[in-house]
C-alpha cells in the first residue's frame, strides 16, 4: 500500500475514534500516537512555519508548570498541566502534517470526524429518549441533557459543531457525491446538536453556518455558484425549521428547549453567578504573578471561572495568560487572512476557520482549553496558512523567475 494511503488511514481512525471520550486514555490518545509514529516513520518534517507558535505555546506551558509548583504533590492539577502540554503537542502534530497531501489530509481527518459525531448523535438519542434503559449512561442532569458519548453536554455540542459544517460546506459548493445522503446524515448531527441543549453550541453552528455561505459567497467566482449558494442555503433554512418542528412534537424536548433557549439562567447571573465570579477574580488575578494554580479557581471562588481567558491567568499565571491572549490573537489575524488565500486547498480552509472562530469567541463562556477538538481545529488552522504561505510564495519566485527570464531574453535579441 502507498505510504500515503497509509497516512490517509491512520487520519481517518484518529479522528473516527474521538468520540468515545467519557473514558481515559480514549481511543483517541491511542490513536494519536500511533498517527504520530506513522507519520514520523513515513517522512514527517519539522517546519520553521512552527516556530512563532511553538514558542508561544512553550511559554503557555511554563505558565502553567510555574503555577503547579505549590500542588506538585496533588494529582488533578498535576494532570491538568500535563494534559495541557500533550495537547499543545497534537496541535504541532497537526501543523506539520498540512505541509504535504493537505487536501487529502484534511479529508481524511473531515471523514472521520464525520463517522464520529454519528456515532455521538446515536449515543445522543439513546440516552435522551433513554433507550433500552441506557440514559444514565449518556445523559446529565436527571437525563435532561444528552451527553452522548462524552462528559459533558457543553463538549458534546461544539464537538459536533466542525462535522455538521464540514457536510454543509459539502452540499453548499456543490462537492458533495451523495448531497441527500449527505443532508440526510447533517440533519442527524443537528439532532445531537439540539439534545445537547448547550446554548453555546447552537451559537457555534448558527455562527459558523453564517460565517461558511458568506465566505463561499464573497469568494465565489461564478454566478451560478453565488445563486446556488443562496439557494441552498434557503433549503437548509427550511430544513433546521422541519427539524425543530418535529423535535418539538417530544414534550420532554419542547419543555427543555423553553428553558434553555433563555439567554441568561439562574448559574449566570448575581454575584455568584459564572458572570459574577469572573467580575470578583479579576482584581486578586491582578495581584498574583502565578494565578491561583491549576484546578484552583474553584476553591478560591467556590465554582469554576467558565471562562478560557480568565482560567488561562488563574491556572498558568501571567506568563500562561498573556500568552494565551497572545495566541488567540496570532490566530484570529491568521485564520481571517488565509481564508481568502487563492490556493489550490482554499475551499478546505472555509469550513476549518468558520467552525473555528466562532469556538474561539465561545472561550468568553466556558472553558475551552482542555478540549481535543478546539486544538484540531487550531492545528488546522496554522498549517493551512503555513503551507499556504509557503506556495504563494514559491508561485511569486517563479512569476519573478519566469519574467525576468523573459527580459534577459528580449534583450538578448539583435
Amino acid at each position: 500500500m502507498p505510504a500515503y494511503k497509509v497516512q490517509r488511514f491512520t487520519l481517518w481512525a484518529l479522528t473516527a475514534s474521538s468520540f468515545l471520550a467519557f473514558i481515559e486514555p480514549s481511543p483517541y490518545e491511542i490513536m494519536f500516537v500511533i498517527s504520530a509514529l506513522v507519520m514520523l516513520a513515513t517522512g514527517l518534517r519539522v517546519i520553521r512555519e512552527i516556530s512563532l507558535i511553538l514558542f508561544i505555546l512553550l511559554a503557555y506551558n511554563m505558565g502553567g508548570l510555574i503555577s503547579l509548583m505549590p500542588y506538585f504533590d496533588e494529582y488533578k492539577p498535576v494532570m491538568f498541566v500535563a494534559i495541557s502540554f500533550y495537547l499543545s503537542i497534537t496541535a504541532i502534530f497537526f501543523v506539520m502534517i498540512m505541509m504535504e497531501d493537505t487536501v487529502g489530509r484534511v479529508e481524511a481527518l473531515e471523514r472521520g470526524y464525520v463517522i464520529a459525531a454519528v456515532f455521538a448523535t446515536v449515543a445522543a438519542i439513546i440516552g435522551f429518549f433513554d433507550i433500552a434503559g441506557l440514559g444514565p449512561m449518556f445523559t446529565r442532569y436527571e437525563g435532561s441533557r444528552a451527553t452522548g458519548t462524552f462528559k459533558d453536554p457543553n463538549v458534546l455540542g461544539p464537538f459536533l459543531v466542525m462535522p455538521a459544517i464540514f457536510l454543509l460546506h459539502r452540499v453548499l459548493i456543490g462537492n458533495a457525491r451523495r448531497p441527500i445522503v449527505n443532508l440526510l446524515v447533517l440533519s442527524f448531527i443537528i439532532v445531537g446538536l439540539l439534545l445537547s441543549f448547550s446554548r453555546g453550541a447552537w451559537a457555534d453552528f448558527v455562527g459558523s453556518a453564517i460565517i461558511l455561505i458568506g465566505l463561499n459567497f464573497i469568494i465565489a467566482r461564478r454566478h451560478t455558484l453565488r445563486v446556488r449558494i443562496v439557494t441552498i442555503t434557503a433549503i437548509g433554512i427550511g430544513a433546521v425549521i422541519g427539524v425543530l418542528a418535529i423535535a418539538l412534537t417530544f414534550d420532554k424536548v419542547s419543555q427543555m428547549l423553553t428553558t434553555r433557549a433563555s439567554l441568561s439562567q439562574s448559574y449566570d447571573s448575581g454575584e455568584t453567578g459564572r458572570f459574577g465570579l469572573q467580575k470578583r477574580s479579576i482584581p486578586l488575578l491582578l495581584e498574583s504573578p502565578n494565578g491561583f494554580g491549576p484546578l484552583q479557581f474553584s476553591r478560591v471562588m467556590g465554582a469554576d471561572p467558565h471562562n478560557v481567558y480568565v482560567n488561562g491567568f488563574a491556572s498558568y499565571g501571567w506568563l500562561g495568560g498573556l500568552s494565551y491572549v497572545a495566541l488567540i490573537a496570532a490566530t484570529v489575524f491568521v485564520g481571517w487572512r488565509l481564508v481568502f488565500m487563492r490556493t489550490p486547498w482554499q475551499a478546505v480552509t472555509l469550513p476549518v476557520w468558520a467552525s473555528f472562530f466562532p469556538q474561539i469567541v465561545q472561550g468568553f463562556q466556558i472553558d475551552t482549553d482542555h478540549w481535543r477538538h478546539w486544538w484540531l481545529m487550531f492545528g488546522l488552522t496554522w498549517g493551512l496558512a503555513a503551507v499556504s504561505e509557503r506556495w504563494l510564495r514559491h508561485q511569486a519566485a517563479t512569476r519573478a523567475a519566469q519574467a525576468a527570464l523573459a527580459s534577459a531574453s528580449a534583450n538578448a535579441r539583435p
